[in-house]
């Protein structure tokens, strides 16, 4: 906060704006947009391990594999997210004190289970009841990043697994007449060429990950949405030193502008990633490219 900031009864308006922009309370949603990038930044290079896991497993000869990759892909993509996120955080939590309760606790002679209730021994409990508050904030955000991960992982499984069928044949067929083992037809000619076929679908997938993390507000994590619904609200004298009507709708269309502005740098960037990969290949981005030169 500027030194000046003392009485803001007292302050014009440029000057009220900029005390009232530095509060404690608004540098929490600053904070916030870094939470946001921090979640993309872990759940992206997860959910594709869990797609090329998902996609691997959806093709393999092995049937119960193949059976369990396509169940994943299957289950995930046909459940709203709304829906899988409130139910999938809950189900984890609990599975993870269950976990716990079975090692720490196995003499304990009462049921789980007492109703709507789910109750473990205290040593079991995720985190422990005395916990600092950072230990409860960090666990709470690594259940939304694995949350996130596997349904996202669900589709990029199935966008993956298409771009693997969209690589010709022939080129394996090739590789496997001159000698190559199954391995290593899949490490070097069907891995390199497929995210051709899939970064289109790969881009579309980054795009609504981006516009699905308004959802951690639904996880009672404390992100941008959260904080913008919090500060634009009205406030009262009694409640601050800064008192103004009900500014929400300036907050939300921050918001507007600031996940606007990301997705067109996002676009920006998948544009080159894409332009790099197509170069030289077979595909029409590829050949657009050839009669471009």
């Amino acid at each position: 906060m500027f030194s000046f900031c003392t009485d803001p009864a007292t302050l014009d308006t440029a000057a009220w704006l900029a005390c009232y922009l530095t509060t404690g309370k608004h540098m929490s949603i600053y904070v916030s947009v870094g939470t946001v990038l921090m979640l993309l930044a872990i759940t992206a290079p997860l959910a594709l391990a869990f797609g090329f896991g998902g996609a691997v497993a959806a093709r393999a000869r092995f049937w119960p594999l193949r059976a369990l990759g396509r169940l994943y892909i299957a289950i995930v993509r046909g459940v709203p997210d709304i829906a899988f996120f409130l139910f999938f955080v809950i189900a984890l939590d609990q599975f993870f004190e269950w976990l716990r309760h079975q090692v720490k606790c196995p003499d304990w002679a009462e049921p789980i289970r007492q109703g709507n209730d789910f109750v473990v021994c205290a040593a079991a409990k995720l985190p422990l009841g005395n916990a600092p508050q950072w230990v409860h904030e960090t666990y709470g955000f690594s259940l939304a990043v694995l949350t996130f991960a596997i349904v996202f992982g669900a589709f990029a499984a199935n966008v993956l697994f298409g771009a693997m069928r969209a690589v010709p044949r022939a080129q394996l067929e090739t590789a496997e007449a001159y000698g190559f083992s199954r391995r290593q037809c899949f490490c070097r000619i069907l891995v390199p060429q497929m995210w051709v076929y899939a970064l289109p679908g790969l881009s579309n997938l980054w795009m609504v990950l981006i516009k699905a993390t308004p959802l951690l507000f639904l996880l009672g994590i404390e992100d941008i949405v959260y904080w913008a619904r919090e500060l634009g609200g009205a406030k009262t004298a009694r409640f601050t030193d800064y008192p103004h009507p009900d500014w929400r709708m300036w907050y939300f269309l921050a918001l507007l502008v600031f996940y606007l502005i990301f997705t067109r740098l996002s676009e920006i960037v998948l544009a080159r990633i894409m332009a790099r990969l197509t170069h030289g290949q077979a595909t029409l981005a590829g050949e657009a490219q050839r009669k471009a030169a």
